[in-house]
């Protein structure tokens, strides 16, 4: 079923140095969204998440809790980072840590490759630091500090102190690629999308770049920079060679070749790294730039960006313990436009899946299938002559169908849904205006009812397939519920892009009772 296209798509890499939070997994259940629908287009997909485990804040954490950072970072990867994905019904295909063996060698291989071409030199460096960012603070992210922190330069994202280093680093010479990513972003428009994140990489550029100091002697847990071991690699260079490494660079040229560009989807507060600095450095080494960099918006709670530092973290247990993981999933992925920043409330969650989840779509397929048992003894009748109101229906899905398609391209999952979810209010209301449980008091009305209620369950069929991306869990009981299984095949080897076509569901299907999709959340939240 594979379509021969390439589509590699990576979360960013995620610092453990505590436990993850909703934020982490927004992000990480959109690119598994995106990375199920290619795989279901039939396009050769692979989809890469991982831990960036280096650097000076995991020797910090590590210390605070009486490890080394190796125990600390396995501690927090077994135990928090893995399970996480269990409960968002992740399907990654690889799951990369920096302090592999393979992600370790491989990085080496790169930077000794651009040091040989020229592009790192050695120098002293001076400046403040931030250990949350893991970075050296511009002017514009650097701001005075207030209350305890009075008197002092504080980082603008953390709010909290900034450490004045002084060392001699190797720097790499990112001032020499501003003319070729400038070009980069002109000549391909889509490169860094939204158009809003475009404009703030394409200032950064312009207002100068800096070289960038890759690395650090000062502490040695990191990978050795391989001409001189007294320094390890800078941990945001270590890190965004993941991407690379996961794939083949330095020890698999053909899976390297059969999956490298990939896309990058990215918190915008981490978009210069991905959109200027990485693939400057991919055009060091000679290596194609990413196919693009998605940076999405930041999740607020109480008005503030998601963040355990500012204690406002929400453990993804907490709403899929209660809602589910499906409910999760198709909240955060619908509820907020894929971009730009959302805010997230127990109130609107719980309204939304009582009214989209519950009311809409659940009751939905619940009552097209007990009417086929009731009416059919559980057999899919054969449809007879279409209506013009039969024909509409039709239209919507294969409509829907198309425009999800597009908008899926265009990394907005927030519009694909939107898209797909006309299809739910089409039926309910084609369901309340055609009566079918007036149609069967009256035989004369027989082949009428058939044709309304395989209406139904195919317009059913459409959205298991369109919404399995979204919500796999529920989907997969729908399509069993319908008898599809048995008929069709899996759900996930439906191809995505011709779910909209008509009279694929079979007359003569066998259904099966399908218990409430979504049932009643009794829970106070």
């Amino acid at each position: 079923m594979t379509s021969g296209r390439s589509f590699y798509i990576t979360t960013p890499i995620y610092y453990p140095s505590d436990v993850p939070h909703i934020g982490h997994g927004y992000t990480t259940v959109a690119v598994d969204a995106l990375a199920r629908w290619h795989r279901q287009a039939g396009d050769d997909t692979w989809m890469l998440t991982g831990t960036d485990e280096h650097g000076q804040k995991m020797i910090r954490a590590a210390s605070a809790n009486n490890a080394t950072p190796q125990e600390w970072v396995d501690k927090l990867v077994t135990e928090s980072w893995f399970p996480v994905l269990k409960t968002l019904d992740i399907e990654n295909d690889d799951f990369i840590r920096t302090t592999q063996e393979r992600h370790e060698t491989r990085v080496q291989t790169f930077l000794q490759a651009i040091y040989d071409r020229g592009y790192i030199y050695a120098g002293e460096y001076e400046a403040l630091y931030c250990v949350g960012c893991e970075e050296f603070k511009p002017e514009s992210e650097i701001v005075d500090g207030t209350g305890p922190f009075e008197g002092l330069k504080v980082c603008v994202i953390h709010s909290k102190p900034l450490e004045l280093l002084q060392e001699k680093n190797y720097f790499f010479k990112l001032s020499e690629f501003a003319d070729r990513l400038l070009e980069l972003y002109r000549d391909e428009p889509d490169f860094v999308r939204p158009e809003s994140a475009r404009n703030e990489v394409i200032s950064f550029v312009r207002s100068g770049l800096k070289d960038l100091s890759i690395s650090r002697s000062t502490f040695d847990w990191g990978i050795e920079v391989p001409w001189d071991a007294s320094h390890v690699i800078y941990v945001w260079v270590d890190a965004l060679l993941n991407y690379a490494t996961a794939v083949g660079y330095g020890a698999d040229p053909e899976t390297f070749e059969r999956r490298w560009p990939a896309y990058h989807v990215v918190g915008k507060d981490i978009l210069r790294f991905h959109a200027v600095i990485w693939p400057a450095m991919l055009m060091a080494a000679g290596l194609d730039v990413p196919r693009g960099v998605f940076a999405h918006g930041w999740l607020l709670v109480g008005g503030e960006k998601m963040s355990k530092s500012k204690l406002t973290g929400i453990a993804p247990t907490e709403i899929t313990d209660v809602f589910g993981s499906d409910a999760y999933r198709f909240y955060f992925l619908s509820a907020i436009a894929f971009g730009q920043d959302g805010s997230f409330s127990w109130e609107d969650l719980s309204a939304r899946y009582q009214a989209e989840l519950a009311n809409g779509f659940g009751n939905l397929a619940s009552r097209s299938i007990a009417m086929i048992e009731k009416y059919y003894e559980g057999i899919v009748p054969p449809p007879g002559e279409y209506t013009e109101g039969d024909l509409a229906v039709q239209k919507i899905v294969a409509d829907a169908a198309a425009t999800a398609d597009a908008a899926i391209d265009r990394f907005r999952i927030d519009e694909a849904i939107a898209a797909i979810w006309t299809i739910v209010d089409a039926l309910n209301l084609y369901i309340t205006e055609n009566q079918p449980w007036a149609l069967a008091k009256d035989d004369a009305q027989r082949g009428r009812l058939g044709t309304v209620l395989y209406t139904a369950v195919e317009g059913l069929r459409a959205l298991a397939v369109l919404l399995s991306p979204v919500t796999p869990e529920s989907t997969e009981k729908l399509w069993i519920a319908l008898g599809a299984a048995e008929s069709l095949g899996r759900l996930r080897d439906q191809p995505i892009r011709e779910a909209g076509a008509w009279g694929i569901l079979r007359p003569g299907t066998s259904v099966n009772g399908l218990a409430p999709l979504f049932p009643r959340v009794e829970q106070s939240v």
